[in-house]
């Protein structure tokens, strides 16, 4: 039972893959992704608190923004890329096979696809200045979550579909990518910047929009499949589409409709707390006018 397991998983990886990207790094096997991975929330989670204890925070002003310069343009990259040999140009909006020749712009989508695998790893770097600037507040569920499973996900596109229809995701996400380490990058630059950072709520609405976007896009493909694309990646766009657009969705709910209720609530309570203050004085001003009189 376990070799047939084990054979039949063999045949998986070496024969219905991708033969392009077979001795490419990490493609071999999803196991050195895993491992990465799990490393990653064991640091993020364990050994780097537990290492941060009896320690002040470190100061990385300039090394975070210098790093999210450093990823806006690489997202930046990606898109222009990605854009210029796929869906700004060449590929159909609507279904979009995968190109598994050895032309020109079809690797070039390979190697653009690997590439946005690896940006995956880069992202951990946002968690481990986190910790190492004790701001625990934000290494938050929605964040660990997002980061942790994004490279093991992206994995199988790279291996199995490096391009076609579901490139559409990493063509989207890292636009949204290009704003969002634009935004940290301003943030990190001192408190003389927050007057510009007004739009940090939008950011998130951009998030929440590029999942339900990609979730649409790959929803039609139920419906109509003129390109023949695999539907069991359709299923896995939507499964990740759904999962993060209710995990930004709570983020959302839970930073700024709870917080906008809570902090309307306290100024009611301040609001009122001042009526009643105002009216007590009166009738205590009144009280001695008529005790003088």
């Amino acid at each position: 039972m376990l070799q047939q397991t084990y054979a039949s998983w063999r045949e998986l990886l070496d024969n219905k893959s991708d033969p392009r990207v077979a001795d490419w790094l990490f493609m071999s096997s999803p196991a050195p992704t895993i491992v990465i991975c799990l490393c990653y929330v064991y640091s993020v989670k364990v050994l780097l608190p537990k290492f941060m204890q009896d320690r002040k925070p470190y100061k990385l002003r300039k090394t975070i923004v210098v790093y999210n310069l450093l990823q806006a343009m690489f997202s930046f990259y990606l898109f222009i890329e990605e854009g210029r040999i796929s869906w700004l140009r060449h590929y159909n909006w609507r279904c979009q096979s995968v190109d598994f020749s050895n032309d020109e712009l079809a690797m070039r989508m390979v190697r653009g696809c690997w590439w946005y695998y690896f940006s995956k790893f880069t992202e951990f770097f946002d968690t481990f200045f986190f910790v190492l600037r004790k701001r625990y507040d934000q290494v938050s569920t929605l964040h660990v979550i997002h980061h942790g499973i994004m490279p093991f996900s992206v994995w199988w596109g790279v291996k199995f579909m490096p391009g076609g229809h579901s490139t559409f995701f990493a063509f989207l996400n890292t636009f949204v990518h290009i704003v969002m380490y634009t935004y940290y990058m301003l943030a990190a630059i001192g408190p003389e910047m927050q007057r510009y950072l007004w739009w940090k709520k939008y950011l998130t609405i951009l998030q929440m929009v590029q999942f339900a976007v990609v979730f649409i896009h790959a929803f039609q493909l139920l419906f109509s499949n003129p390109c023949n694309y695999p539907i069991a990646f359709v299923y896995w766009i939507l499964a990740h589409s759904v999962l993060f657009l209710f995990l930004f969705g709570g983020f959302y709910k839970d930073t700024y409709v709870k917080n906008n209720k809570r902090k309307q609530a306290i100024c009611d309570m301040n609001g009122n707390a001042v009526k009643n203050h105002k009216i007590y004085q009166e009738s205590n001003n009144n009280s001695q006018i008529k005790k003088f009189n």
